[in-house]
């Protein structure tokens, strides 16, 4: 996220208060993932963040989601918000698969300026609360449309508080994601998920040295076989229906193929070589809220673009093959509900959907 996909992966250049470009591997280090967002919370009571940080009150209009589709992070966001239908509630902005060396660009909107906030790039929401902003420009972030100022951009805090605080704008029929009788389970689950997975892959792809890859792949392959016996006895990672547990690992799974198994030397085996977690991510794939927000084209360029020092020539691999997310998966059989007692989200919002030819063959 950092001001591409990762929450914090790129370099910060402190000469200028501005992230870099292409950066992102410290010889001899392992990488470490900067976790230091700005914490506000946005909350029905407007309560503060956990550190004393303003709180801002739930508001529908109020608020402008930028993720870009990239983004493994921020398309958590995305998924979150259409499963409990947000989408009247928060508007969403979304960057273009690449960045300069300042920040996200809304290169995708008409005139390369964001139609709601007037913006060409998301530093400059920063700059206008936190003049000068010394970290990364990270997505998912989330605007305040009045000010024009950044609110928040935890994203692990973010999809949480859509779930719980925003519960009065929730479609009916909208799921429970984060169930108070499960929560404790939940959190453990997603501190695995986050070490070892979601954060694995980039502890692989950014390693400094043998050593430091070395260490990194083994974390990662003893969670990828721990979730695939996981995942051969239940159909969802908690419980018996959609958590954001789920969340959280579809969106890895989702580019593990196209980007970490090759970009990132995450080369074992393959996602579709792992029946169960394959089975799995194409079970999710195939749930409207899931599927329905990958952008396989944007994916791939941005992490083969961005990625300047792991992959000097910038170019993006025609492969793989995506006809496999459509197959049968099979996993009814081991039972579950989905969206518990609730019902699937409608059809995307217009102007959101993922453009033609970017998403999964048919």
């Amino acid at each position: 996220m950092s001001q591409e996909t990762e929450s914090t992966t790129a370099a910060t250049d402190h000469t200028n208060g501005h992230s870099t470009r292409g950066a992102y591997v410290t010889g001899g280090a392992e990488f470490t993932r900067d976790t230091n967002y700005i914490e506000d919370r946005i909350t029905r009571d407007a309560s503060p963040g956990s550190n004393g940080e303003p709180g801002w009150p739930v508001e529908a209009g109020r608020y402008r989601l930028i993720a870009a589709r990239a983004c493994p992070w921020a398309n958590r966001t995305v998924i979150v918000r259409r499963l409990l239908g947000l989408e009247e509630a928060i508007s969403l902005g979304q960057p273009g698969p690449t960045h300069d060396a300042r920040s996200w660009t809304f290169d995708l909107d008409p005139g390369g300026v964001d139609p709601v906030l007037g913006i060409e790039r998301l530093q400059e929401a920063y700059f206008k609360r936190f003049p000068g902003y010394p970290r990364g420009i990270t997505v998912p972030a989330i605007v305040d449309v009045h000010s024009g100022e950044v609110v928040t951009n935890n994203f692990p805090q973010i999809t949480l508080d859509f779930s719980t605080e925003w519960t009065e704008f929730h479609r009916p029929g909208a799921p429970e994601l984060y169930p108070v009788h499960l929560r404790e389970e939940i959190d453990q689950v997603n501190k695995r998920v986050f070490t070892e997975v979601n954060n694995g892959v980039y502890r692989c792809g950014f390693a400094g040295s043998q050593e430091a890859y070395d260490s990194a792949y083994q974390r990662l392959w003893t969670a990828l076989d721990w979730l695939e016996e996981r995942l051969s006895q239940q159909r969802y990672l908690v419980g018996d229906t959609i958590t954001e547990a789920d969340v959280r690992l579809f969106t890895t799974l989702a580019r593990f193929d196209p980007v970490y198994h090759g970009h990132f030397k995450c080369n074992r085996q393959k996602l579709s070589e792992m029946p169960n977690l394959w089975g799995y991510a194409r079970d999710l794939f195939q749930t409207p809220g899931f599927g329905d927000t990958i952008d396989f084209v944007q994916i791939k360029r941005h992490y083969y673009v961005v990625h300047e020092d792991i992959n000097p020539t910038g170019i993006v691999p025609a492969g793989p093959d995506l006809f496999g997310w459509l197959t049968d998966h099979g996993r009814e059989s081991l039972g579950g509900r989905p969206f518990g007692g609730g019902t699937p989200p409608g059809p995307v919002r217009p102007g959101e959907e993922v453009a033609a030819g970017h998403g999964a063959a048919a």
